[in-house]
């Protein structure tokens, strides 16, 4: 597998936090060329100091972050403290990160890095809402030539929702920015909540990661701990789904996953249903295929990789 050369756009939550350490501990499959935080999980200020402390953890002060959007394209913003912690990353200590954040916007570092880079040559990874995304394609669609694939945490279809009956978070926070990147003609992969919901953090799972006894590890440990108890009493299940460290895991063994190319829209008029992806699995209609829509995955194998790649951070 060539190395691959990715952005990543995130807004930590615990789960973020995991996926920056997963693709941290892959130098040989993955170069981040930066770090994107944007408003979601929790505010702005939070996710953006979040990113930094979770380099510091992993010893990986030299990667570039960038705040971006404080707020979604045309709603106003709605974040989950109720599942992540005032912090956004409950579990862990907070302490003031020594990894510096950038001057530069967000949105212009990534139509700056995409503009000067080669065709079809960088990967998008967002795990968040898609409003830095979307507001590149909106501002900046020559970019567009540049993006090799996007890898997004978005978006449910079988499992509905979980931040309203309709709609996945992410989608739901910034709707208007969803529908300009799933519209955007570039190739999409996309980890729903019908994915997600098979990786789940169980206690037998979460302590093999404690037990590395590394600090990426024990830190790891402690978020899924704080993350779990959310989760586990809303769906009466063991552990929480460990949403976007799916996109990290499935650029690196994507022989983990199956899916299917259908067509994904976006419902943005409706407040009943705003957020809504309605997936075209069956392709009962003529909409254009936009999306590799992921539904199932070796639950074993992902936790399999993500805990012999956080192993390495106690070389």
């Amino acid at each position: 597998m060539s190395r691959q050369r990715i952005i990543i756009d995130c807004d930590p939550g615990q789960d973020d936090a995991v996926a920056l350490f997963l693709a941290m501990a892959s130098p040989a499959e993955l170069e981040i060329l930066g770090i994107t935080a944007v408003a979601g999980n929790v505010p702005l200020e939070l996710t953006q100091r979040n990113v930094r402390l979770m380099c510091d953890i992993a010893g990986h002060v030299d990667i570039p972050v960038f705040a971006g959007c404080d707020r979604p394209m045309v709603r106003d913003l709605l974040t989950a403290e109720k599942v992540h912690g005032k912090t956004g990353i409950d579990g862990v200590e907070i302490v003031e990160p020594t990894t510096p954040l950038q001057e530069q916007h967000a949105v212009d570092f990534i139509v700056e890095t995409l503009r000067a880079a080669e065709d079809e040559s960088v990967t998008l990874v967002p795990t968040g809402p898609l409003t830095n995304i979307g507001t590149v394609i909106d501002r900046a669609p020559d970019v567009l030539p540049k993006i090799r694939q996007l890898v997004i945490m978005g978006g449910a279809m079988r499992e509905g929702g979980n931040y309203s009956p309709s709609a996945e978070f992410n989608i739901l926070v910034d709707p208007h920015a969803a529908d300009i990147v799933f519209g955007c003609g570039r190739p999409i992969t996309s980890m729903g909540l019908d994915v997600t919901h098979q990786v789940l953090s169980t206690r037998a799972r979460v302590e093999r990661i404690r037990q590395l006894g590394n600090p990426v590890a024990e830190a790891t440990a402690g978020m899924l701990g704080f993350f779990e108890r959310h989760d586990s009493k809303k769906y009466g299940v063991e552990g929480a789904p460990l949403h976007d460290p799916c996109t990290i895991a499935w650029l690196l063994a994507p022989q983990l996953f199956e899916g299917r190319f259908c067509n994904l829209s976006v419902e943005t008029r409706s407040e009943l249903t705003m957020g809504h992806t309605a997936i075209d699995f069956w392709h009962v209609t003529e909409r254009p295929h936009n999306v590799n829509w992921i539904c199932s995955v070796d639950a074993d194998g992902f936790y399999d990789l993500l805990t012999e790649r956080l192993g390495r951070f106690g070389d």
